[in-house]
């Protein structure tokens, strides 16, 4: 959810928290403090195990980016903030201010696209999402994708942010469920691939120490359990 905070009346800095309140009555910590340090030991190893080029959609301040260049890894990321991408590149992280949908540098050439931090939500539509994301990838191309517990109600919904600072605008989330994964993958011409290679201990042969949905696996960090998926264009 990277992508959110950037809609705060002011810029929602490592200082401060935000709330991101949904007009069910949903109300979900942001992870704000995470988005502004650099990427941990389980990002590390979920990166390490995808194909480049890489793509981050709502990149932020561009903490995986800026890992992915580090390492000598070809590494994009896009925003259309424009506090992100100043915030990118004082790590010196290349990141485009630009949205998603809007045309974009390396279409159909990049090996995975990249919506962790919850960004699977931009939009408030994932299925459109994930098949711009397909329309992004070369063939055998990756998204990698941060989601939610078994269980969540998967859909979109209209959200805004709320901090110290006050109260943002209206705009379109959704929130998307790692056993509803699989189908919208589907539905946006992706396959959904069981597991996620990277999260400590899980194999290609099943048989796991991480619980699994059939298109995600689940990790406990020092910031809490995160559940990520995993699917490939055709």
């Amino acid at each position: 959810m990277r992508a959110v905070a950037d809609r705060a009346p002011v810029e929602v800095s490592g200082d401060g928290g935000a709330t991101l309140v949904s007009d069910r009555g949903e109300r979900i910590a942001l992870a704000v403090d995470r988005w502004h340090t650099e990427a941990d030991a389980v990002e590390r190893a979920l990166l390490a195990a995808v194909p480049d080029p890489v793509l981050d959609i709502g990149c932020g301040p561009g903490r995986l980016v800026a890992a992915l260049a580090a390492e000598g890894r070809m590494a994009l990321g896009v925003d259309p903030s424009p506090a992100a991408i100043a915030a990118a590149a004082r790590r010196r992280a290349p990141a485009l201010r630009r949205s998603v949908f809007d045309p974009l540098p390396g279409e159909r050439r990049w090996g995975t696209v990249l919506l962790l931090d919850g960004n699977v939500g931009i939009g408030g539509d994932p299925v459109a999402l994930l098949a711009r994301a397909a329309s992004l990838l070369r063939p055998g191309g990756v998204v990698l994708a941060e989601v939610e517990p078994p269980g969540t109600e998967t859909g979109g919904r209209t959200v805004r942010l709320e901090s110290a600072a006050g109260a943002g605008p209206w705009f379109p989330w959704a929130r998307v469920g790692a056993d509803r994964f699989g189908d919208l993958a589907r539905r946006a011409g992706l396959r959904a691939e069981p597991g996620v290679p990277g999260v400590p201990g899980w194999t290609s042969r099943g048989g796991s120490s991480a619980a699994r949905s059939d298109a995600g696996a689940l990790v406990a960090t020092r910031g809490g359990r995160r559940w990520f998926a995993r699917a490939v264009r055709p």
